[in-house]
């Protein structure tokens, strides 16, 4: 039988304390300039790191900006070798800084796999994959995510542990909107074949494919009107799609809202220390399965 969400949770929770424990381990067996490092690149509790994480979004932000500016026509044709220097020098120094946070790391692996790591990361790649790729600069963008970074430098740090409710709740919903959306494609391929065999060709339907792509348009409430039925059958089939539209937004948020509140409720409970009940309310002051007292 498949292990329930609290199992999942348990099992997450004691494997994250595991590996917490291993990393301090060899944290204080690194050598002091590690741990210096650590300290200005990792930690913005003091005033070199805070110093160092002001101006790596700062960097951040420049990086940002070049590329939105050479995107602009009049400006590339004005100031294009400026920017690749200066895209080009921010992107070494982003890549000194990543090479840092991996020598400095107590478990390199660990921060290559996180969130801000593969960020980290793939904010690099693109520049140097412009020698090869044309335009994949422009993919540097992506290095606006490390923006989030001004989370954990202004203590914000659980805004971001919010976001670990909602994938949970994403996670637990994910078998009923995955069905949910394999009945949207099979209505939308039924629908966009039977628009073809009413409207047909002398309409503008001139293949199922295409036929497909306006259910789907009309499904989803966008509407561009380049296709449109004009046989009386085909409006009437296209009246049932727009109604069946509005539940393409109403069922999944449905399942969601519901999964997330659940969600809440799991992340804000106690779990009792005797028999590892997780359900008890944040305000209980004993485990309502065992009666154990809880702290």
């Amino acid at each position: 039988m498949p292990p329930n969400a609290d199992e999942e949770s348990k099992a997450r929770h004691i494997h994250d304390r595991a590996a917490g424990a291993a990393a301090a381990d060899r944290f204080d067996a690194m050598p002091e300039w590690k741990k210096k490092l650590y300290v200005i690149i990792f930690e913005s509790d003091t005033p070199a790191g805070k110093a160092f994480d002001v101006a790596l979004l700062v960097a951040i932000f420049l990086s940002v900006v070049v590329v939105m500016l050479e995107s602009v026509p009049v400006v590339r044709a004005r100031f294009h070798d400026q920017l690749i220097a200066a895209e080009w020098v921010l992107t070494v120094l982003f890549t000194l800084e990543y090479v840092a946070r991996l020598l400095c790391a107590p478990s390199p692996l660990r921060y290559a796999r996180s969130f801000f790591g593969l960020i980290d990361l793939l904010s690099i790649i693109p520049t140097y994959l412009s020698l090869f790729v044309l335009d994949a600069h422009y993919l540097i963008i992506v290095r606006a995510l490390r923006l989030l970074r001004v989370f954990r430098i202004f203590k914000l740090a659980h805004f971001l542990r919010e976001g670990d409710v909602l994938v949970a709740a994403l996670r637990a919903s994910r078998a009923k909107i995955t069905v949910f959306l394999a009945a949207v494609m099979t209505t939308v391929v039924v629908m966009g074949t039977l628009m073809y065999l009413i409207e047909g060709e002398e309409h503008g339907f001139n293949s199922i494919p295409e036929s497909v792509y306006w259910a789907i348009v009309t499904l989803t409430t966008v509407g561009y009107g380049d296709i449109a039925p004009e046989t009386v059958m085909g409006r009437m089939v296209a009246s049932v799609i727009m109604i069946m539209g509005y539940g393409i937004i109403a069922v999944p948020t449905g399942i969601f809202s519901i999964e997330l509140s659940q969600a809440a409720s799991r992340a804000h409970s106690k779990t009792c220390p005797q028999c590892n009940f997780s359900e008890s309310d944040a305000e209980a002051s004993y485990c309502r399965r065992c009666g154990c007292r809880l702290h």
